[in-house]
């Protein structure tokens, strides 16, 4: 797994799991506190009803004291009702009737001292009813919140009723009102559209939220009731309920509920939780790309080193490490160039070495090949002393015996300093057109068994370099090639452009046939004196190497034993050059 992929993943594990974290919590406190905010405001709300319960009862009340005041002044009731006039019979029945609407009141009876109703308001037929009981037990009890199922000539309804005393004379009456437990009531208590408040009575049920209507009627009535309401139930007041007399019914109590929606905090939630969501995958989505950003600033730039770095040797040292920063890759990179110029310092201190031993070596070859070819010599002009000291006149017979001998040795002296002298030539640097030189090179080095083939590209950039090296470098390499055939075979010298990172480079590439070389021996072939013919020197592909290394290019082989041998020679371009020189196939038997 690549770093840049290990960066993309951690960084994606270690946002993910903290938005993660962040969205679940958020998400828990949020509906939490929401929850318990709701709670709170539900409360409220049914402390408020109760409240406004008991503010309606006192309302009726003060209506009722209102209306019993107005009585107190009015004769014609005084008329009838204490000097029972029955001029004014007609006056005190229709009464309730004709202030009812004044009053605002739904019910409104008004009961003399026999509990008799003598005027009612909302349903005229009950009047010359009994109803002693509703008249005592709602005055006993002046401050009580109570209900009363009352008629009408269409239907019977529930209302909030309060009871009043009035003294006329020496007579007593109750006033007895009330206002109707209709959607309107309940609406007005409710509030607000978060919270329902329903009545709950066998035949009477209503609300302030028309569909909850259907539900009450599987609520039962009683204070530990069903199930209809519950998962929406914040609170559920008991209230009495009286008959239309004052006697207690069958169900002697109605069920107050109030009931709210849970809807707009999860409807909230919700909400927080499409934003937290929507946060958490845009806040993902930028924590990648800066990541993918961040990993790439890195992972390129630490490649880039990667790939020069893997093209450093010590023949190879020309890679440029560019510094770009003052972070960590910045200082590997100059770290790296810092490198390359020791390597390059320790190069040239290398190849001083390397020239110091093998000029030594080569004084200690040269020492030994003069005394080889000095010791007949010095033999033969021993003899020739010894012949002039003693035998005179033999002395001519014996120079010439001799004479033979002298030459070969100056002969091999002289060949002894030739190949010394190739050695070190005095370089002659310019343009060089390597595929002409190579077309030299295959045109002196024919052989009647050897077929030598070019295989020159088009196009080939010059090179810098003194012409006499490149011809000596393909010499020693063709030759090098033909010797290793033990039979008919072919040499190909092929030329070929190649672009390289930072520069191009003219590769040339001189393959054989031939027997091949092991790995051990390949990798000594361009050692000093190192040699696997029985007559080699061990010093062509010595020179080849140190002549290649003069024109800064790099020499190296691959081979297979019993199959052949190929030698490729990289050497620079020559910059600013645009001329290039044709190429050319031959073939020479």
């Amino acid at each position: 797994m690549s770093f840049r992929t290990r960066l993309l993943l951690t960084v994606a594990v270690v946002a993910l799991v903290s938005l993660a974290v962040l969205a679940f919590g958020l998400r828990r406190d949020v509906a939490d506190q929401l929850g318990a905010d709701y709670r709170r405001r539900i409360d409220a709300t049914v402390t408020a009803i109760e409240v406004d319960l008991r503010l309606e009862s006192d309302r009726i009340t003060d209506r009722l004291v209102a209306l019993r005041d107005r009585l107190q002044d009015d004769n014609r009731f005084r008329a009838a009702a204490v000097a029972e006039a029955s001029s004014e019979r007609q006056y005190v029945l229709d009464y309730a009737g004709a202030v009812i609407g004044l009053t605002g009141l739904s019910v409104l009876q008004i009961h003399d001292d026999d509990g008799r109703i003598v005027s009612s308001g909302h349903f005229r037929n009950e009047h010359g009813r009994l109803a002693p009981i509703l008249a005592r037990r709602l005055v006993a009890n002046p401050n009580a919140v109570a209900l009363l199922t009352a008629r009408t000539p269409e239907h019977e309804f529930m209302s909030l009723v309060r009871g009043e005393e009035l003294r006329i004379g020496a007579r007593a009456f109750t006033l007895v009102g009330g206002i109707a437990l209709d959607t309107r009531f309940l609406e007005r208590l409710a509030r607000n559209r978060e919270v329902a408040v329903s009545l709950v009575y066998p035949g009477l049920d209503a609300s302030s939220s028309p569909e909850l209507v259907p539900r009450l009627a599987s609520v039962s009535a009683a204070p530990d009731g069903g199930p209809g309401l519950d998962d929406l139930l914040a609170a559920r007041l008991a209230v009495t309920v009286m008959g239309p007399t004052g006697e207690s019914p069958a169900v002697s109590t109605a069920q107050v509920l109030v009931t709210h929606t849970l809807e707009p905090v999860p409807a909230l939630v919700r909400r927080v939780e499409r934003w937290g969501m929507g946060t958490a995958a845009a806040t993902a989505v930028v924590a990648l790309a800066l990541a993918a950003w961040l990993s790439s600033r890195v992972s390129q730039p630490l490649a880039t080193l990667a790939e020069k770095t893997a093209t450093l040797d010590l023949d190879r040292l020309d890679v440029d490490f560019e510094s770009r920063g003052a972070d960590e890759i910045g200082t590997l990179a100059r770290l790296l160039g810092d490198l390359t110029t020791r390597l390059k310092a320790s190069r040239r201190e290398l190849r001083q070495a390397e020239h110091k031993a093998a000029v030594g070596q080569l004084a200690r070859q040269v020492t030994h090949d003069i005394k080889n070819g000095l010791i007949p010599l010095r033999n033969v002009f021993r003899h020739l002393s010894q012949v002039d000291a003693h035998s005179p006149a033999a002395l001519s017979a014996v120079f010439a015996e001799r004479r033979g001998t002298v030459e070969a040795s100056i002969d091999y002296l002289e060949t002894l300093a030739t190949n010394y002298g190739r050695l070190s030539p005095t370089p002659d640097r310019r343009w060089c057109d390597l595929n002409a030189i190579a077309n030299e090179a295959i045109q002196v080095s024919r052989r009647p068994d050897v077929a030598i083939r070019g295989e020159l590209a088009a196009d080939l950039p010059a090179v810098f370099g003194d012409p006499v090296a490149v011809r000596r470098i393909l010499d020693n390499l063709i030759a090098n090639a033909v010797e290793s055939m033990e039979g008919p075979g072919t040499v190909t010298i092929q030329t070929q452009s190649v672009d390289e990172p930072n520069r191009p480079i003219v590769r040339v590439t001189v393959a054989d046939t031939g027997c091949g070389m092991s790995e051990a021996e390949a990798s000594k072939i361009f050692a000093d004196f190192y040699t696997t013919k029985a007559a080699g020197t061990g010093l062509g592909l010595s020179i080849v190497r140190r002549l290649v290394l003069d024109l800064e290019g790099t020499v190296g082989v691959s081979s297979v034993l019993g199959e052949g041998t190929r030698v490729t020679v990289d050497v620079p371009a020559a910059p600013g050059r645009p001329e290039r020189t044709q190429g050319h196939d031959d073939d020479i038997e």
